[in-house]
């Protein structure tokens, strides 16, 4: 074969929107705000933000980063700059300047676009960055001075041809983003995500979720993050149209439901919570929901029985991580609506993080790396399509995480005789008080089993004689569920704690709160913040 585009089996990321060109080319694909294109003008717009890739001089391979709020101009960086050959760094907006400065040195990003929030941040990262030669404006107010305007590079670089982009012809093994992952200890790692990462999870979300041309999609959690635009590329591949949310705000989300007529949405657990109690507030018509998933975090028995009673729909759980592109198991729909109706195994199931979705393979192996039978308690391994090439220049990381292509997550977890995977706790969480395993996530099932607690987290403190102790902070309502204005007592929740747990398991220090946990840009606990003051000058004895 000689001329044209050459092309491996598994393809590349510009597939999904030249098949949605080519057949659905007049029909809505992204909305924003006021703002609604086509997949025929997102294909053009697309193909200008290829050319002007090229006017910038970001060389094939050259990184480009995404400093930004979830926009139309976000979503077109996910599906254009791999699609020309250069790789997407897509980065957290709520970091530091110092933090944000590393990552861009560290993937050395030559373009980066940012929003009207950030300008500030943008012209200080120019000064402190050396490979930043360019700072694209993607917001609504004035470009700044010195900066490039999006929109004007789009109108003036070289069109694509209607309906269809222009393209490099990318290896499926070729890089296509590169998503940071922050540690608890140590400097953030750089995740490298193929075309074949990426399209292997839109194909599996695809037979997973069984995606139709006529979804909506509504894209709520942040962009940089891959529960954010998990679904992108299969929404994209089929057609569907995709409302796109700036920020997470709950009445927000339940008003953009009603008036778009959304039909799939993808919610963290605590947005999941938020917005079942901004509709217990301000109730909306979300009659068209077909659909809801939640993933990213575990979900509490408690919140998992109120979206049950809430929505008249599918309910779908998914667990996965940056490293695997990200989505490794699904606990289906009729898990739920079966668990819902007190079915065994369904109602078991309902406290997995479901089974392996096709195309994955998922074990539950010992440190020695040997399979463990079902019940017993071991590290989570996956392997498919869809696990990252390694660590960013972190060969050593790299060699740590991937074994024969296995990805080993640092997840405890358990599988039952169906293959159900049931998780216990991250490894690094994991509390030994006395010799003895304590897992976080069971003792922070407990806690926010009683009405009082909104959410918790446990952790291990020094202890002199244990080693550690299990330490929880938990978030309370400003007044009790009397009313009479005072918090629920500690020794309360104490023998609440008690009365589910074993003894060793049972908090020996609890700190109350009223304000909200910090959290990350995926809506997970930032459980190092809360450790770090009572290990600070020790070392942690799990790591």
């Amino acid at each position: 074969m000689s001329g044209g585009v050459k092309h491996r089996a598994g393809g590349d990321l510009s597939w999904p929107l030249e098949r949605a060109a080519r057949m659905y080319g007049g029909e809505e694909a992204l909305l924003d705000g006021e703002r609604r294109v086509t997949y025929s003008q997102l294909s053009r717009r697309v193909g200008g933000l290829g050319a002007a890739l090229e006017e910038l001089g970001v060389a094939p391979g050259g990184r480009v980063g995404v400093l930004a709020a979830n926009s139309l101009a976000h979503a077109e960086c996910w599906l254009g700059v791999p699609a020309y050959g250069r790789v997407l760094v897509d980065l957290n907006f709520r970091l530091t300047l110092e933090e944000l400065a590393f990552l861009i040195d560290d993937s050395t990003v030559a373009a980066l676009l940012l929003d009207d929030e950030r300008i500030e941040l943008g012209d200080a990262l120019r000064e402190r960055c050396p490979s930043l030669r360019a700072l694209v404006h993607v917001g609504a107010g004035a470009c700044p001075e010195g900066w490039l305007a999006y929109e004007e590079l789009l109108a003036r670089a070289r069109a694509s041809p209607p309906g269809l982009p222009l393209r490099g012809g990318c290896d499926e093994h070729e890089l296509a983003a590169i998503s940071y992952t922050g540690g608890t200890t140590g400097r953030p790692k750089g995740v490298m995500l193929s075309h074949g990462n990426l399209l292997a999870n839109a194909r599996h979300n695809l037979v997973a979720t069984g995606h139709r041309h006529d979804d909506r999609w509504l894209h709520i959690p942040p962009m940089f993050h891959v529960a954010g635009t998990s679904n992108l590329f299969a929404a994209t591949w089929v057609g569907s149209a995709q409302v796109i949310l700036p920020r997470f705000d709950a009445h927000a989300v339940a008003a953009a439901i009603e008036r778009e007529r959304i039909t799939h949405a993808v919610l963290v657990p605590t947005m999941l919570d938020m917005l079942l109690r901004a509709l217990d507030e301000r109730p909306a018509d979300l009659s068209s929901l077909r659909n809801v998933q939640y993933a990213a975090s575990p979900i509490s028995p408690e919140l998992q029985r109120r979206a049950l009673e809430r929505f008249d729909c599918e309910l779908a759980q998914f667990y996965g991580m940056t490293e695997t592109a990200p989505t490794v198991t699904h606990c289906t729909p009729e898990d739920h609506r079966r668990g819902a109706a007190g079915e065994e195994p369904y109602k078991t199931r309902l406290r997995s993080m479901g089974a392996p979705v096709p195309g994955v393979q998922a074990q539950i192996r010992a440190a020695d790396g040997a399979e463990l039978p079902a019940g017993e308690i071991g590290e989570v391994w996956v392997r498919g399509p869809n696990v990252m090439l390694g660590y960013w220049q972190r060969p050593d990381a790299t060699e740590a995480a991937l074994l024969d292509g296995w990805y080993r997550s640092g997840d405890a977890a358990y599988a039952d005789g169906d293959g159900y995977l049931y998780m216990v706790d991250r490894l690094k969480d994991m509390i030994i008080s006395g010799g003895e395993n304590v897992y976080s996530v069971e003792v922070e099932s407990a806690l926010v089993e009683h009405a009082a607690v909104l959410e918790a987290a446990v952790f291990g403190v020094p202890d002199a004689h244990w080693g550690e102790a299990v330490h929880a902070v938990a978030v309370v309502a400003a007044s009790s569920p009397e009313g009479d204005g005072g918090h629920v007592p500690v020794a309360e929740l104490i023998e609440h704690c008690r009365e589910r747990l074993a003894g060793f398991k049972v908090p020996r220090s609890l700190e109350l709160r009223t304000e909200a946990l910090p959290k990350s840009g995926a809506g997970k606990i930032l459980k190092r913040e809360l450790r770090a003051p009572h290990w600070a000058g020790r070392e942690r004895l799990v790591n």
